[in-house]
């Protein structure tokens, strides 16, 4: 009955004091009710990603797993908005372990050189990728890859590097367009 009070006084507590308290204690009834805030919301940007119903249950079960690390490890300025990247990269990572299972799969060897094939492209646009970031101006590049790469929110890029909430936006959507921009030349080419 301990347990159920002072699972019910947890929540009243902001999202930061229940990250803090985890944090700290390791509690995992606290790490849950701060999970349990936002399931509804992770279910569903689970759901429109991988598009099945249990495969989008199983992926909230398996999140909360993975945060039982992650969420002591990584500064977290803004939970909600963190738990989402978190959360898309995750079913990112779910789709393309899916294909890479498909086709492994597949026995016909014609089908496994297309693969190959593809997989080259996919690796030379990788390594272009790369060459258009290089040639972003600072604020960008470092903008990019603290969102994309780093998986950190607007506030926390913004705390990071000094920059304003809207230069921080700014940069993230001018450099994505500026990427596309290049990466498009070097189609063409």
């Amino acid at each position: 009955m301990n347990f159920l009070k002072s699972q019910s006084n947890l929540i009243d507590l902001t999202d930061d004091r229940l990250l803090l308290e985890y944090k700290q204690t390791g509690n995992l009834g606290t790490l849950a009710t701060l999970y349990e805030k936002y399931m509804h919301l992770i279910y569903g940007v689970c759901l429109k990603y991988l598009r099945d119903e249990e495969q989008s249950k199983d992926a909230v079960m398996q999140l909360f797993e993975e945060l039982i690390d992650k969420a002591r490890r990584h500064e977290v300025k803004n939970f909600k908005s963190w738990l989402h990247v978190v959360c898309r990269n995750f079913c990112l990572m779910q789709l393309r372990a899916g294909k890479k299972l498909q086709t492994e799969s597949m026995p016909d060897f014609m089908e496994f050189a297309d693969e190959a094939h593809h997989y080259e492209e996919k690796e030379g646009d990788i390594q272009q990728l790369e060459r258009c970031k290089e040639k972003l101006p600072t604020a960008q590049k470092l903008s990019i890859q603290l969102f994309y790469i780093d998986e950190k929110c607007y506030k926390e890029i913004a705390d990071d590097t000094g920059y304003t909430l809207n230069e921080v936006k700014s940069y993230i959507q001018n450099g994505k367009r500026n990427l596309k921009i290049c990466l498009e030349k070097n189609r063409e080419h």
